[in-house]
């Protein structure tokens, strides 16, 4: 039986990391202290879990975050407000369940009020299209795109806009 999204509990933390670790390349390789940094300095980090453990989780921070991330700096240098997905991870046995959708869904009202959009980066290469059609789907629009690892990784940066009432400014400066 599917649990309700929830913050993680140190109890937690190896079995996230397990599932993080399944997930590369598509997110980056992170320690179980990294994952624990994720977890108290995340605006919203959450999971969702069934009886036999987690299926998956998010993360994301705003821009009051000191996290070093190149893609997080990238939005952070563009745009005053807005929360930023650093890492959403779903367990191979819960694909097409609906959990990043569940996931996404309780992000977006918790951050309306917050912040006028969401921002993310998908792979294009290593390419990860299904995560590229799932964004776009749910509305991501892209605003550019970079190179990262040393030119290892090509990530397209996407953002949406939230219905709160206030529309994003790209900050030329």
């Amino acid at each position: 039986m599917t649990q309700p999204i929830h913050m993680p509990s140190d109890q937690d933390l190896k079995h996230l990391l397990e599932l993080n670790q399944q997930a590369l390349p598509h997110v980056n390789d992170v320690s179980l202290e990294e994952m624990a940094w994720f977890t108290r300095n995340c605006a919203y980090f959450r999971a969702l879990s069934d009886d036999s453990g987690p299926l998956g989780f998010l993360g994301a921070m705003d821009p009051a975050c000191d996290y070093s991330s190149l893609n997080f700096r990238w939005f952070k240098e563009r745009y005053p407000s807005f929360i930023y997905i650093d890492r959403i991870v779903v367990s191979d046995r819960a694909r097409r369940m609906g959990v990043a959708t569940r996931l996404y869904s309780d992000l977006a009202d918790f951050a309306l009020g917050m912040a006028p959009l969401l921002a993310c980066e998908v792979n294009l290469r290593p390419a990860n299209p299904v995560s590229l059609r799932f964004h776009e789907s749910l509305g991501f629009r892209e605003v550019g795109q970079q190179d990262t690892e040393g030119g290892k990784k090509t990530v397209c940066l996407m953002v949406k806009e939230l219905g709160n009432g206030s529309s994003p400014t790209l900050d030329q400066t």
